[in-house]
């Protein structure tokens, strides 16, 4: 009985790979593992008393307001047409150099993260708006998709993420639930916004190292991203009134969102509104907001939230059975036996969250995995804001790592049929490598995303 807990997560995780939804896997399953440890008296039911309460907290839960509203904002930006006119805008101001295209897509892709955080849109919409225009203009396959794959999925770590929004939820309880199993009684806390700061350099730091790279290839490899004709149309002045005007509307949505949380003056909650409220005003701007695209979000919106929180439910009582059969112990024992200390703990938590990435939404690690192991990294005295950062980049990478990274996905199903699917899995290597080494830097230097957020709290 001993290793039980392990059977159980061995045992959802099977059953995940062979297709059962998830929210009703992780509560199928615990309850068949409770049911049996109480007739083998091995798993008191009293845990599953405080499933009531559980569920209540997450109905009060004022973090996870910012869910549904930053999916609608999201949502509503894509169906603005923003994406579209930046891209336009930015292909003809950087068109002109060898590789403009590019460094246009990972702008607009930070651009779009900072302003919907959810990435299968932001791979979705860049794979139809940008691929078709580098094809045509005669950029190698594989860099062109593997740009597209990466710039999408900044989403994860640009505030204001919804990754870092339910992992400042997790993180903050497990961060009380370690300082009071250390015996302070009055715990410091940690919010949303905290990981929103902390992540605004890493996150540029990141973007930096993909312009870096496509700066490199196009240097290195001038036939791979071409220069695109000059048109005398195309005067540089028109086209800096076009950047402005294309780029001021959802700049401004985002200093309105990230600066009232930065500056305090909101809460992600109500920052989240703010947004939601711009994107309705940015979209009646474009002449985008009607019925039709209004029911479509509210429809997405639904849609994306009832998911989130019914795998926060089945994540729930999958963690009370996994508690009742002394399993954060059995972890904390594991991790606390480890040569190295704190540091081998945290390597091989990061490890094994790269891997489960490959068949495993965030979502599912956020809420299954990080509530296990969070607290016995934050009791061995780990940063909390560090941690947190390091497992969003972390998260990134598995979306991109082939043969499961969702972001292939998503673009794999809105690519031309002349792409291949190997030229996809060549194209995202690269980057791969550059999030393997902004998380090595992240790791090496824990002031990257501890600096910020300690000068501003």
């Amino acid at each position: 009985m001993e290793w039980m807990p392990f059977y159980l997560f061995a045992t959802v995780f099977l059953f995940l790979l062979a297709g059962y939804p998830v929210a009703f896997t992780l509560a199928g399953t615990a309850l068949l593992f409770a049911g049996f440890g109480e007739m083998t008296d091995a798993f008191d039911p009293a845990f599953l008393e405080a499933l009531p309460n559980r569920l209540y907290g997450i109905m009060i839960n004022q973090i996870l307001i910012a869910v549904p509203l930053f999916v609608f904002m999201g949502v509503m930006l894509e169906r603005s047409k923003i994406a579209e006119d930046l891209l336009e805008t930015m292909a003809r101001l950087f068109g002109r150099l060898r590789g403009g295209l590019g460094f246009s897509v990972i702008l607009v892709g930070m651009l779009l993260a900072a302003s919907t955080g959810i990435v299968g849109a932001t791979v979705v919409t860049m794979g139809l708006l940008s691929l078709p225009t580098m094809l045509k203009r005669g950029y190698d396959p594989n860099i062109s998709t593997g740009m597209i794959c990466a710039s999408g999925t900044l989403g994860q770590i640009i505030p204001p993420s919804i990754v870092l929004v339910l992992l400042g939820d997790v993180l903050s309880s497990a961060y009380q639930q370690a300082q009071l199993d250390m015996g302070i009684f009055s715990p410091e806390t940690l919010s949303v916004g905290d990981l929103f700061i902390g992540a605004l350099i890493p996150g540029l730091m990141l973007v930096g190292l993909y312009l870096i790279y496509i700066a490199f290839i196009a240097y290195t490899k001038p036939n791979a991203m071409p220069a695109l004709e000059q048109n005398n149309d195309d005067d540089i002045t028109p086209v800096l009134q076009a950047v402005l005007q294309s780029l001021l509307p959802p700049l401004f949505l985002i200093i309105a969102v990230l600066g009232s949380i930065i500056g305090g003056l909101a809460t992600p909650t109500e920052a989240a509104a703010i947004g939601a409220v711009g994107a309705i005003l940015l979209a009646a701007s474009k002449k985008q907001l009607n019925l039709e695209n209004l029911r479509e979000v509210m429809r997405s919106t639904t849609r994306v939230t009832s998911m989130v929180f019914m795998i926060f439910i089945g994540a729930s009582l999958f963690s009370l059975v996994f508690r009742g059969y002394g399993g954060e112990e059995l972890v904390q024992e594991l991790l606390g036996d480890l040569a190295g200390g704190k540091y081998t703990a945290l390597f091989v938590v990061m490890l094994v969250m790269f891997l489960l990435g490959f068949v495993l939404d965030f979502i599912e690690i956020t809420f299954v995995v990080v509530p296990i192991v969070a607290p016995v990294l934050l009791a061995m005295g780990i940063d909390p804001i560090w941690l947190g950062i390091m497992i969003a980049i972390n998260l990134q990478t598995s979306f991109l790592t082939p043969p499961f990274g969702f972001a292939l996905f998503y673009l794999r199903g809105v690519a031309p049929v002349e792409i291949k699917t190997m030229q996809i899995y060549r194209g995202v290597m690269p980057f791969i490598v550059i999030q393997l080494v902004a998380l090595g830097l992240l790791a090496y230097w824990p002031a990257i995303a501890t600096w910020l957020p300690s000068q501003l709290g």
